[in-house]
């Protein structure tokens, strides 16, 4: 496994979490990248996106305005800071990868073939 996650927690609703995907081979600096999340009984769906530059970025309707994607290449790390967390935020999520030309696919929701472990974010009071 190449890919992995780090930073997720139990937090209160309207709190933050960052979480981080380290690319320990550092195999996917110059990747599209884009995290997925999946919740009990759900479909593992699309959260965030972000090219390989890191300049052209897209968000799921419901985390628009709460959540960021970063990347910074020195440290082949690409982040999702999530604000004003809600109990329906609460999933696995995950990092997930694919060519730098696949960003179009990788933003419409289709996942690329290259995935992290998972780190579990609950959102509860």
């Amino acid at each position: 496994v190449h890919l992995v996650e780090s930073g997720g927690g139990l937090v209160q609703p309207g709190e933050s979490l960052t979480l981080s995907c380290t690319d320990s081979n550092r195999i996917y600096s110059n990747y599209a990248m884009a995290w997925f999340r999946q919740a009990p009984g759900n479909k593992r769906e699309f959260v965030a996106a972000s090219s390989w530059s890191g300049s052209v970025t897209k968000y799921e309707d419901s985390v628009k305005g709460r959540f960021a994607i970063s990347r910074d290449k020195t440290l082949n790390t690409v982040y999702l800071q999530m604000n004003n967390l809600k109990p329906e935020d609460t999933a696995l999520y995950y990092c997930n990868a694919d060519r730098p030309d696949a960003y179009e696919k990788l933003q419409g929701g289709l996942p690329g073939p290259y995935w992290g472990q998972g780190t579990q974010v609950t959102v509860s009071s």
